[in-house]
């Protein structure tokens, strides 16, 4: 049994987590300011390709990076680089359609942040750098790390919009999603089984992590309650 699948899936989920996991804090913590009509219509943009099919998200991606393109070929004429059809390019299709989750979950924690704790600590002085890294973030960590821990799953289960942008090569682009569909198109359905309890197995740790910290929380979310 060929391990690369398994290898390439977590490699391109974990790289993708790490991007959404900055940028979609930065969007959530500066758009969940901004005035309602702005944050909605933003939200309409940053939401969208949790609704869209994965096959237009990669549709969209081979537009904008498709050797023939702007984007495209400006990354080959200056850095040589070529995205489709690469092991790297499902770094891309897994990060665009994680996002909506690390965004709209970072988001929900930020807005239940108790600004209380924000003024307090701006009366002191501390910078709002400072701030933000050692209590508002502490504060949020559970909704931020349940969101990087959907994100990862998202990422690491993408299908639709790999295929259409790193296709499938033995090797060298097959992730654990796209090896099933091949395996089942050629009729080897025992092996496609393997990686579907692969899948099945990797997923369910993800949720048990994920009750974890729900359950981590709420007692706190009780406790404050209380208190």
């Amino acid at each position: 049994m060929d391990w690369y699948p398994l290898f390439n899936s977590l490699r391109i989920a974990l790289i993708a987590t790490v991007l959404v996991f900055f940028t979609g804090i930065f969007a959530a913590w500066y758009i969940a300011k901004l005035p309602r009509l702005v944050k909605g219509a933003l939200d309409v943009v940053l939401t969208l390709p949790l609704v869209l099919p994965p096959t237009v998200v990669g549709y969209f991606l081979l537009c904008l990076f498709g050797a023939k393109r702007p984007v495209g070929l400006w990354l080959m004429d200056t850095f040589g680089i070529k995205v489709p059809m690469t092991w790297y390019s499902g770094i891309f299709a897994a990060a665009v359609v994680a996002f909506p989750l690390m965004y709209r979950t970072a988001r929900g924690a930020f807005e239940g942040f108790d600004d209380t704790l924000r003024y307090a600590a701006q009366t002191l002085g501390l910078s709002g750098s400072y701030i933000f890294w050692r209590v508002t973030m502490p504060a949020c960590r559970q909704g931020i790390l349940a969101g990087a821990v959907l994100s990862f799953a998202r990422a690491l289960g993408e299908y639709g919009a790999t295929s259409m942008i790193a296709g499938y090569t033995p090797g060298k682009t097959a992730t654990i999603s796209t090896t099933v569909y091949q395996l089942w198109r050629t009729d080897q359905e025992a092996l496609a089984f393997r990686w579907v309890l692969v899948n099945l197995a990797i997923s369910a740790v993800v949720l048990l992590t994920v009750n974890l910290l729900e359950r981590r929380e709420n007692p706190k979310r009780r406790a404050g309650a209380e208190g």
